[in-house]
Parts: C-alpha cells; structure tokens; sequence
C-alpha cells in the first residue's frame, strides 16, 4: 500500500489565535510579561497591520488550503500544541496555551485526520483540559494519538483507514522538550505518552510495540517531541534512536518537532526521518528575539509512501505566518527559506530542488 501523508509541525491554535476566531476563552494568562492573550493579537497587528476579529474556521489555514487540494494527501498529521478546553485549571509553567472547544472546528477546516498530542502544552491547563481536548477531538472526529485518560489510551496508536489498507500514528513526549515527568500518563491517570530517554533500550521497546500491532503493509509513522527550541544540531543520540526504529521496526517515518523553525531531513534506507518539522501556526507575530531563525516561515511536507514504506518522493510547501494566517511567502523569503534548508540538509547528504511555483523537491 503506498498512500501521500501531509506532515507538519506545532498548530498551536490557542492564546492570540483563538481570540480571533468566534468563539474565544477568557483571554487571561498567567504569563510573567503578558496577561491577557489579546495582546498578543496587538503584537501581531503592530507588525503587519490590522486582523479581523470573528473569522471563519478557514481563516487561519488560508494559502494550505489550496496546496491541500492541490495534493489531496490520504492523511492529515499535525502536532497539536494546544489544549481544548475552558478550564481554568492553569499549570504554573509560565506558557500556556488553550482553545475553545466550540473554536476546535478550525481542525475540521483543514480536514486533518490526526492530532498528535505528547508535547509540552496539551496539559498546560490540568488534566481536565486534556479531557476536554480528547472528548472535543472524539467530537470532531478527529484520531488522536501521544496521551489518553490512562496509559494504555496514551501509548495506543491511531489508526487511520485509508483507501487500500491503514497508517498508524505512535505519539511520544520527551523531557528535552520540556515536557515534565509528572505529565506522564499512568494506570490510573490521564497524561502524555511519555519517553524518559530514548537511549538503545528504550528504541528497543517502542520497536518491540510498534511490532506488536503493525501489520503487513501497514505505514508506520513515529512522532517524537524531542528537543530544543532554537538551533539547527541534531543530536547524536536523535540519529540512534529514529535508525533503530527503522532497523528493528520498519517505522515509515519518523516525524519530529519542538523546535520553532524546520531542521535537517534524513533519508535512511529508504526511509524518511524529519528531524523537526518547525512551527506550522503560532501567534509569535511581533515577537522580538531569534530573528536569525525565521519562524514566520512554516513547510507543509507532502510525502509519498510506496506499498513496503519506504519514500517514494517528497514535495516541500513553504508558507508564512502573517496575520494569524498562512500566505504565500515572497520570492525572496523562499530563497531565503530553499538555502537554509539545503545547507542543512547536506549534513545527511540530501539536496533539494526549487521547482515552480516555489516549492521544493528532493534532487534526484
């Protein structure tokens, strides 16, 4: 079975983005500089100009949504770094990010088939926020994966059924990530699908549950929230853990993130390991510090599988945050955007190639 999956990074949807949409929480924080999540809107609007209050679940997807029709990928995979829920139940972490459940209908405008959920925000508000957050999802009809009202919900899969046979989607949060040990999901209570190290030992053992549900022909992808915020280096040991994945369990693609901005890709027989997707959408807008790493920029990865797993061919899409909402980058941002990505990708011997309208292509 081969099928094209749509990859990306964090879709934090809360704080500045979910006061403009119609339905938004009490826009109180708890935040050291800023209170309340409006100002995070005026932050934007002080650095582009003017964002409509009020807009329709699309809004926020705008330009992806013509790539998604254009490749009409088999799944939608996203990192959601965001709680659904009006809880008030704040953990005392400096950040924290939520959306309204009634909001939450922005994911069905992307159509998006899975949200992954083992990082550092989906607990932001307790453990009756990821409640809510899975419930809405159910809702929705959206499959979720990484964390669950107990642990063995948590450490589950999703299972997506698609034309032809299934992709299952593992979810992992490590602490490097800044994901804390106390989020982990237990027997009894609700939490993330949390990784202590991802040392030779514990890459065994998520091999070993990988094999205990796949099945022929089945695509495996293996998310991880691993990682530092800024910065382009790849850890050694990342590099152990995503090939002994792919020696022992055949896992298609190991699609990673935390970082705000996209690092380097890996091809390993045959096999795709993304490092770090990046942002997808955020409210960073007006934010000073780290300039240097361009987080307005945003790749949508569209990644063709053929039937045993392994990459058939992968096209890059480049967008940019502006006014809460994806847009085409200038031509100047995609080659700004191309030449970073080629510099670090030639750490693993991978180029790209810029094809039109903009967009990117592994070289041949």
């Amino acid at each position: 079975m081969g099928c094209r999956l749509l990859l990306c990074g964090d879709v934090m949807t809360g704080r500045g983005i979910d006061q403009i949409l119609p339905h938004p929480c009490d826009p109180v924080l708890h935040e050291d500089y800023v209170h309340s999540a409006l100002d995070y809107v005026r932050l934007a609007e002080t650095a582009n100009g003017p964002i409509p209050r009020g807009v329709s679940p699309a809004y926020i997807w705008g330009a992806a949504l013509d790539e998604l029709a254009r490749m009409r990928p088999d799944a939608r995979i996203v990192n959601l770094e965001t709680s659904i829920t009006r809880s008030d139940d704040y953990a005392c972490k400096g950040i924290n990010y939520r959306m309204s459940p009634e909001n939450a209908v922005c994911l069905q405008a992307a159509t998006i088939d899975c949200c992954v959920l083992a990082n550092n925000h989906v607990l932001d508000w307790g453990r009756r926020g990821l409640i809510d957050t899975l419930a809405t999802l159910d809702h929705l009809h959206i499959k979720s994966a990484g964390a669950g009202r107990n642990l063995t919900q948590a450490s589950a899969p999703a299972v997506l059924e698609i034309k032809g046979g299934r992709v299952l989607v593992f979810s992992f949060g490590c602490p490097t990530s800044g994901v804390p040990h106390s989020w982990a999901a237990t027997g009894r209570s609700a939490g993330v699908n949390f990784l202590g190290d991802i040392s030779e030992r514990t890459a065994s053992q998520v091999a070993d549950d990988v094999m205990r549900v796949r099945r022929p022909n089945d695509i495996v992808i293996v998310s991880v929230h691993w990682g530092e915020n800024w910065g382009y280096e790849i850890p050694e040991a990342q590099r152990r853990f995503a090939h002994a994945l792919i020696d022992r369990a055949g896992v298609s693609v190991i699609c990673g993130h935390s970082s705000h901005h996209p690092k380097a890709i890996e091809i390993y027989r045959d096999r795709l390991i993304l490092y770090s997707c990046g942002d997808f959408l955020q409210d960073y807008e007006g934010i000073r510090g780290h300039e240097e790493f361009r987080n307005d920029l945003v790749l949508m990865y569209f990644a063709d599988t053929a039937t045993e797993g392994t990459l058939a061919a992968l096209e890059i899409v480049p967008l940019q945050i502006r006014n809460f909402q994806l847009v085409p980058p200038s031509e100047g941002d995609t080659h700004w955007m191309f030449e970073t990505l080629n510099r670090e990708y030639r750490k693993f011997n991978v180029a790209l190639t810029l094809t039109p309208p903009g967009h990117f292509t592994l070289s041949s």
